[in-house]
């Protein structure tokens, strides 16, 4: 049998068997078969360079060496795999790592709390614990934010797409704008501090706010340090717990390892997840101030609350990335090499406009359908490219912070030959 015919056999497998709710795979329709750093790898030797890198699970990209060797020495001397919160010398390394790299350098006290595996099951703990800390139930979300499709982290959810409304029963959540929303330059931080203190405005007073200080899958909309210094004054003025959710902009995304950092606030929880293994395994935690840290042993747990096999890569990304400043300095470079290349393919486009920060840039082209066309003739072209935005109008580029600067350009000029010729076409964004 020719790769050819092994490839139509595999893709006949998926679609035969797997749920009609796949997603990448529709955008990309490869048989992925091995991947290195930045580069992934096709059944049939094709390669496509990776400007999606897990949606920001694999920021250190495919396969690092030094995580690889130390994952598969764990394996070999027979070291736990599954092991729920069970004490392990693995956990330890980790949570000593997370210490001297990531919180003491930053003076930032935090206990972590080891929640089921994903994004949104960190932010399921947050929520549940802030309405614990505060008795209250309501929770202040804001408008595009993205924080994952379990019930509780859905109704914070902006996307009604996910929410599937209205068949969705979503309660205890008020929305309110992120900053920059209104185009008319209200400041949406002080909208809020005056309805939470007018008696009238029938918002009730809530357990917590939940934000992002980039927002991912939303858009890529930057909240400025000042409007994310509004925000946790105003949490902090009316009792209410401060989130971040850090689960993509995190792990050095934005240029600093938490995306909060410029700001200079201190949330009372932060959720993580995505690239915190370092190496695409599952692993989520989220971060709790001391004081705010009253579960009763047991009250929130998981059954995969202890992947060991990521303990053992998140201890070796944290001394490799953090235990110095070169990754903060690449990623500064390559970040400016980055908003450069997109600015100039945006300056091609009537009213096309640069979004995001750090290694979370994008192109917004006003239009689903012509940002769906752009990233499908990148991939054709051997890129792996998506969107994002309330309808997919933001050409998101996630590639892996280690990228080598020749191959970032790379995947820039595929990026920009895919625009100029699907701008070419009758129907392209106007």
């Amino acid at each position: 049998m020719s790769v050819l015919d092994t490839t139509g056999a595999l893709r006949s497998i998926f679609q035969k068997n797997e749920s009609q709710v796949r997603s990448y795979c529709r955008s990309f329709d490869a048989v992925f078969a091995s991947a290195s750093g930045s580069v992934l790898t096709d059944v049939e030797g094709r390669s496509y360079i990776d400007f999606l890198a897990g949606c920001a699970s694999l920021n250190y990209g495919h396969n690092d060496p030094d995580m690889k060797e130390a994952l598969i020495a764990h394996i070999k001397d027979g070291g736990m795999t599954h092991a729920l919160d069970l004490h392990t010398p693995q956990k330890a390394a980790f949570l000593e790592a997370f210490q001297k790299y990531i919180l003491l350098p930053r003076g930032l006290d935090y206990r972590v709390q080891f929640t089921g595996p994903t994004g949104t099951n960190a932010v399921e703990a947050a929520l549940k614990l802030a309405r614990k800390f505060t008795g209250r139930t309501n929770v202040i979300a804001f408008t595009n934010g993205y924080h994952g499709v379990t019930l509780g982290a859905l109704a914070t959810t902006g996307n009604r797409f996910n929410r599937i409304g209205p068949a969705m029963g979503l309660h205890g959540v008020s929305r309110f704008p992120f900053d920059g929303y209104l185009d008319d330059g209200t400041d949406t931080a002080n909208i809020l501090d005056r309805m939470l203190d007018d008696a009238s405005s029938g918002i009730d007073s809530p357990a917590a706010i939940i934000v992002e200080a980039v927002q991912g899958e939303g858009g890529l909309n930057v909240a400025s340090p000042e409007w994310l210094r509004r925000i946790a004054q105003t949490a902090r003025r009316h009792g209410a717990l401060l989130i971040l959710d850090e689960v993509q902009a995190g792990c050095g995304r934005t240029g600093t390892f938490f995306a909060f950092e410029r700001a200079g606030i201190v949330p009372d929880l932060v959720a993580m997840s995505k690239s915190l293994s370092g190496y695409g395994l599952p692993m989520a935690v989220l971060l709790i101030r001391p004081e705010c840290d009253i579960w009763h042993p047991g009250e929130h747990n998981g059954t995969f609350r202890g992947n060991t096999l990521a303990f053992v890569t998140a201890r070796v990304a944290l001394e490799k990335f953090w235990s110095a400043d070169g990754l903060v300095r690449e990623v500064a470079a390559k970040s400016e090499l980055l908003g450069d290349g997109l600015a100039e393919i945006a300056a091609a486009l009537p009213r096309a406009r640069v979004k995001g920060r750090g290694m979370m840039q994008g192109i917004d082209v006003g239009s689903g359908e012509f940002a769906a066309e752009i990233c499908g003739r990148c991939f054709a072209d051997g890129l792996v490219i998506e969107t994002a935005g309330p309808k997919g109008e933001v050409v998101k580029v996630l590639a892996p912070l280690t990228t080598p600067p020749g191959l970032l350009q790379q995947g820039l000029d595929i990026l920009s030959n895919a625009v100029q010729r699907a701008s070419e076409m009758p129907t392209a964004a106007a």
